[in-house]
C-alpha cells in the first residue's frame, strides 16, 4: 500500500533531488526489415519503425502529465544494422541516414543499434558497418553506434579493437568543426548486455522480443541527499541506506514501465536500475563518493567507495522489480557528472583511477576527453585493457573516449545537454603500443570461461 508519506517523499525527491526517469526505451527487432535490396531494406525500416514509435513520445509525456515524473529522454534501440548489411551489402551509411529520419519523424533524442557484434571474429557485414561507422555519425545528429569485441565466453577480438582504434580517432576528424561530437555517440563493449535502454551503447539484441519497453533509471541526488542525513554511520549502515533509496528508485522505474507498456500494447522489458549522472549540480555519482567521506574523487578509497555503491544499488534495486537488467549500477561518465568534470580540472582523477574504478561499476571509461594527437593504436590499446577488465572479471565494460582535434591538455570540450563538457585528461604514459596492436588475432577466453 502506498501512503502519503511515500508520495510526499517521492514528490520531493522529483523536486528538490535532480530523481527522474532517465529513458523509456523503444527496443525493435528490424530481422523482417532484411532484403537483398538496400534501398527496400531501408523503406521496410522506415515504415516498421514509425508505425511501431508513432506513439512513444506522446505516451512519454503524458505519464509525465499524469504522475508529475519527468521522463528525460525517449529513444530506440533496434537489431544491430550488420546483420542487415550481411543480407543487403552495400553502403552501411545508407541505414544511418534512414534511422536518423526515423528519429526526426517520431522525434525521439537517440536512436542506438548502427552496431556490430564482433567478439568473436567478423561475419558478413561487420567489417563494412565498422569501416562506415565515422561517416555515419558525421552525417547524423541522433544515431549511436556501439561495437563489442570482446566477452568472457569468446576472448577479446584484438583485429576488432584495431578498427576501433581507429574508428574513434576518425569520426572525432570529421566531426571536429562539432566539438568531435562523433566518438561521443560512440561505445565499444566488452560483455555487451542486449537490454540496455542508455545511449550510446544500446541495441536491441536477437533474443529481444520483436518489439519491447525498457525503462533506465537515474537518482544520483537522491542517494546523496540521504547518505546527509547520516553523517556518522558506519560503512554497513551506509550500504542500508543506499540499499532503500535503490529501491524506492526502482519501483518508480517500474511503474513507469509498466504503464508505458500496457499504453503503447508492447511487452515491458526490464529496469536499468543504473545511478547515472547529470551536469547539473546536486545530480553527481562523485559527490555520493564524497559524502561517504572521501576529500574529492579520485583520491584513495574512492575504488572502494564505489564497490559499496555500486553493490548496494543492485541489491536494492533487484528486490524492487522482478525485471532488472542492462547495465544496473553507478555510471561514471566523466563528462556528465559535475563532480566528476570538477575533480578531473583539479588533476585529483586521473584515466589511471578510472580504468580502476571501471573494475567495479557498472560501466566503463565513459566519456573521457584526451588529447588530440593521441595515436589510433593508443586508443586500441586503451580499448584492449578495459575490455580485458571485462573480459576476466565476466562484467560489461565500455570505452567512450573523444580525441579533441586540434586542442591541447588544460583546453575543454563542451557537448551541451547530458553529454556536458570536460577538460582533455592527460594520458601520463606516452610509450607506443603499436607492435602490440598490429599483432592482432585474439586474446583467448580466460578459465571463468569453462562453467559448462
Amino acid at each position: 500500500m502506498i501512503n502519503t508519506k511515500d508520495i510526499l517523499e517521492t514528490i520531493r525527491m522529483i523536486e528538490d533531488e535532480n530523481l527522474d526517469i532517465r529513458t523509456i526505451t523503444m527496443g525493435l527487432s528490424l530481422l523482417d526489415c532484411a532484403d537483398a535490396d538496400i534501398d527496400v531494406s531501408c523503406r521496410k525500416i522506415y515504415e516498421k519503425m514509425t508505425r511501431q514509435a508513432e506513439r512513444l513520445v506522446p505516451v512519454g509525456e503524458e505519464i509525465e502529465r499524469t504522475y508529475g515524473i519527468p521522463i528525460i529522454n525517449k529513444r530506440i534501440s533496434v537489431t544491430p544494422i550488420a546483420l542487415l548489411t550481411a543480407v543487403s551489402g552495400g553502403d552501411p551509411v545508407k541505414y544511418a541516414k534512414t534511422l536518423e529520419k526515423v528519429s526526426r519523424t517520431v522525434g525521439v533524442n537517440f536512436i542506438g543499434g548502427f552496431s556490430a557484434l564482433v567478439h568473436k571474429g567478423f561475419a558478413a557485414g561487420d567489417r563494412e558497418l565498422i569501416e562506415a561507422i565515422p561517416e555515419a555519425l558525421a552525417v547524423t545528429d541522433h544515431v549511436c553506434s556501439s561495437v563489442n569485441v570482446g566477452s568472457t565466453k569468446a576472448g577479446i577480438n584484438m583485429d576488432a579493437v584495431k578498427l576501433m582504434g581507429e574508428a574513434v580517432k576518425k569520426a572525432a576528424e570529421l566531426t571536429k568543426d562539432r566539438n568531435c561530437i562523433g566518438p561521443a555517440k560512440l561505445v565499444v563493449f566488452c560483455n555487451a548486455p542486449e537490454d540496455n535502454p542508455f545511449m550510446a551503447g544500446a541495441f536491441h539484441g536477437i533474443g529481444e522480443p520483436d518489439c519491447v519497453i525498457h525503462v533506465g533509471v537515474s537518482g544520483p541526488g537522491v542517494v546523496r541527499s540521504a547518505l546527509t542525513k547520516y553523517p556518522d554511520a558506519n560503512l554497513s549502515e551506509i550500504a542500508d541506506v543506499i540499499k532503500k533509496t535503490a529501491f524506492k528508485i526502482t519501483r518508480m522505474g517500474q511503474l513507469v514501465g509498466a504503464v508505458a507498456s500496457e499504453k503503447l500494447g508492447v511487452p515491458f522489458g526490464i529496469v536499468d536500475l543504473s545511478l547515472a549522472p547529470t551536469p547539473a549540480v546536486g545530480d553527481s555519482v562523485a559527490h555520493i563518493l564524497e559524502e561517504m567521506g572521501l576529500e574529492i574523487c579520485g583520491t584513495h578509497g574512492t575504488t572502494a567507495a564505489l564497490a559499496l555503491l555500486n553493490d548496494a544499488v543492485k541489491k536494492g534495486g533487484v528486490m524492487a522489480s522482478s525485471h532488472v537488467g542492462g547495465l544496473s549500477g553507478a555510471f561514471i561518465p566523466v563528462s556528465e557528472d559535475a563532480g566528476m568534470i570538477h575533480a578531473a580540472r583539479t588533476g585529483d582523477l586521473t584515466i589511471e583511477k578510472l580504468e580502476a574504478m571501471t573494475a567495479v561499476c557498472s560501466v566503463g571509461l565513459d566519456m573521457i576527453i584526451i588529447p588530440g594527437e593521441t595515436s589510433p593504436a593508443t586508443i586500441s590499446a586503451i580499448i584492449a585493457d578495459e575490455a580485458a577488465i571485462g573480459m576476466v572479471n565476466s562484467k560489461t565494460t565500455a570505452v567512450r573516449v573523444i580525441p579533441a582535434i586540434g586542442k591541447q591538455i588544460g583546453e575543454e570540450l563542451e557537448f551541451g545537454g547530458l553529454l556536458g563538457s570536460g577538460p582533455i585528461m592527460h594520458l601520463h604514459n606516452d610509450k607506443s603500443s603499436q607492435k602490440f596492436i598490429d599483432r592482432g588475432g585474439r586474446i583467448p577466453a580466460p578459465m571463468q570461461s569453462l562453467k559448462n
